[in-house]
């Protein structure tokens, strides 16, 4: 596919529960660098920026999709800026239960599809299993001939699911994240190891700043290519990062190496 496309990713640090202030932060955020990066075709957001990573403010924050007041802001600027965005996640209601969403949008402000998070860490003092419902199936969006596969912070220790995206045909893999500064070593390896191995640009975008525990959010949001070069990345700022990427030269490298070719339908093991 001859096509360059042009991706900003923004990095931003929640205020804990304060969803009408995250809405203000990433209103200015997004206006600020669409006008510095003018032409971006899509723009990345970070989990939970709605509200941040506190389990137990999740159920005050939810929300329906068509009520949503985060998504309203996102659906207005991809309207008037002419560009989609994949936007991180917040809080979703559905009846009875929730889910840690992310809403789809294209150039036209219409919500085209929700990515719910498909696995839910609740380890060391964590509790979203506690109030969040596991999503079923991971989602493989198409826009504008560009193929996305979407996943959520904890999705990126689960390579089956970036293989299965790969084998659909992604040409881009997205994971927003609000990942701890504890566990960078796991962030900028497993990033880079889900994109090499499948031979996919991938955003691995996160938040920076204080969480509610007093725990501290990562930063450090890449956009690496198929090759697991790092193309452009941010410490730990609030602010943009910005790629233009060549689909043809990834095409063009898998087929002089197409490693997905060598898979074995199954690998059964042999105990000895």
């Amino acid at each position: 596919m001859e096509k360059k496309i042009r991706l900003l990713a923004i990095q931003m640090e929640s205020v804990i529960g304060n969803v009408d202030l995250n809405i203000q932060i990433v209103r200015n955020l997004l206006v600020a660098n669409l006008e510095k990066y003018e032409g971006a075709d899509f723009v990345f957001l970070p989990e939970l920026w709605t509200v941040g990573w506190d389990c137990p403010s999740f159920p005050d924050s939810a929300e329906p999709l068509n009520e949503s007041k985060a998504v309203k802001m996102l659906k207005e600027i991809a309207k008037d800026r002419h560009v989609n965005i994949l936007g991180g996640s917040f809080v979703r209601k559905s009846e009875d239960k929730l889910f840690n969403s992310c809403p789809v949008i294209n150039r036209n402000g219409e919500v085209i599809c929700i990515y719910d998070k498909n696995h839910l860490y609740s380890y060391n003092g964590d509790t979203e299993n506690q109030y969040i419902t596991a999503g079923e199936d991971p989602v493989l969006v198409t826009i504008e001939g560009i193929k996305l596969g979407i996943s959520i912070c904890y999705d990126i220790r689960f390579p089956e699911i970036y293989r299965a995206y790969r084998k659909a045909g992604a040409d881009i893999l997205v994971n927003m994240a609000a990942w701890p500064k504890s566990r960078k070593i796991h962030w900028d390896t497993l990033t880079r190891a889900r994109a090499i191995e499948n031979q996919t640009y991938l955003i691995a975008l996160t938040q920076t700043g204080l969480l509610a525990n007093g725990e501290e959010n990562l930063g450090h949001s890449m956009i690496i290519d198929y090759n697991g070069k790092i193309l452009n990345e941010i410490d730990e700022i609030e602010g943009g990062i910005y790629a233009e990427i060549d689909l043809a030269k990834m095409y063009s490298f898998r087929a002089n190496c197409n490693i997905l070719n060598d898979i074995k339908d199954s690998y059964e093991v042999n105990v000895k």
